[in-house]
């Protein structure tokens, strides 16, 4: 064994792929040799490393492959203005059993309120649990399939959409679709619910209004049905995430109080008197009627002649 250069064991772990180990073996030998390790804890210690290492970098290309519009984890999210979730409520999205029994999920709520945020999260602990997944808006998946259906390729375009493990469709019912949305969205959600495969679906649609966006009210209450079968509809409630750091009334909130009223505009620095007196008119007008000249005079806003002297 003493007969090995250094070289030569580099050689042969690049051989077998243990690009870590490669980079790490020697100073590991010197540390054993300083701490006094045995052989045993030493090949230990660079199978771990190399485990890891492995672990992180499969992560991480799965992540890039996922398509995530951003990367945000559970620990991210702000439970705080929600009062129909709690984190407690998650706790099964969050287990790899989500993804082996072939559960899923619809978050429903308004705009802002961190639906994909969750969605990208709980997909992203399933990509750590050692499965694959992909996220993708509900628009793009059925303009890609209505493209693929109309060339003749709609049964090869589907295993994109059906093989991951846990399939994201973000914004349910944000755009319009083509009329064929509905079938095209059917043969993914049948396909995988056939295959007990995960889906999470965001929307701020109620599941009774699908069939209307999707033109198809009765594919869309069977994809609905499926959904749910082994699945969760959880509500999103609390304000919007992205404008928590405006005022109520910026926002043109009906609930928030009423700006208070604006005083009458002043040119000059006199104030104005809290009872303003009537202003008095004395304009006379003349008229001509034939040689004789008649003279009247304005009454005041009382209906009175002013007093003459």
């Amino acid at each position: 064994m003493s007969d090995v250069s250094d070289a030569h064991l580099d050689a042969m772990l690049k051989r077998l792929n243990l690009a870590n180990a490669r980079r790490l073996w020697c100073d590991l030998a010197q540390r054993a040799e300083k701490e006094q390790w045995s052989y045993r804890d030493y090949l230990v210690t660079l199978v771990q490393e190399e485990i890891a290492q492995r672990s992180q970098t499969r992560v991480q290309r799965l992540v890039r492959h996922a398509g995530f519009p951003f990367f945000k984890t559970i620990d991210d999210f702000n439970f705080t203005f929600q009062t129909t979730l709690r984190l407690q409520m998650l706790g099964s999205a969050l287990a790899p059993d989500f993804v082996t029994e072939g559960r899923c999920l619809i978050l429903l709520g308004k705009t802002g309120r961190g639906k994909t945020h969750l969605a990208v999260a709980i997909a992203y602990r399933a990509i750590q649990n050692g499965f694959e997944a992909l996220c993708i808006t509900a628009a793009a998946l059925i303009d890609d399939l209505s493209r693929a259906s109309r060339e003749g390729r709609l049964r090869e375009a589907l295993q994109t959409y059906t093989h991951p493990h846990v399939l994201v469709v973000d914004e349910v019912g944000y755009l319009s679709y083509g009329d064929d949305a509905a079938n095209v969205l059917f043969h993914v959600v049948n396909e995988r619910h056939r295959h007990h495969r995960s889906m999470i679906f965001t929307t701020q649609k109620r599941t009774s209004d699908w069939g209307r966006v999707l033109h198809d009210q009765d594919l869309g209450d069977a994809i609905v049905d499926r959904v749910l079968e082994r699945g969760r509809l959880l509500r999103l409630d609390g304000p919007s995430i992205r404008t928590q750091h405006l005022d109520p009334i910026d926002l043109d909130d009906p609930a928030a109080p009423a700006a208070p009223s604006a005083q009458p505009a002043r040119i000059s620095g006199t104030p104005l008197p809290k009872f303003p007196e009537p202003t008095r008119s004395t304009r006379s007008t003349t008229t001509r009627r034939g040689s004789r000249r008649i003279s009247r005079r304005r009454t005041t806003s009382a209906g009175r002649r002013p007093w003459r002297r």
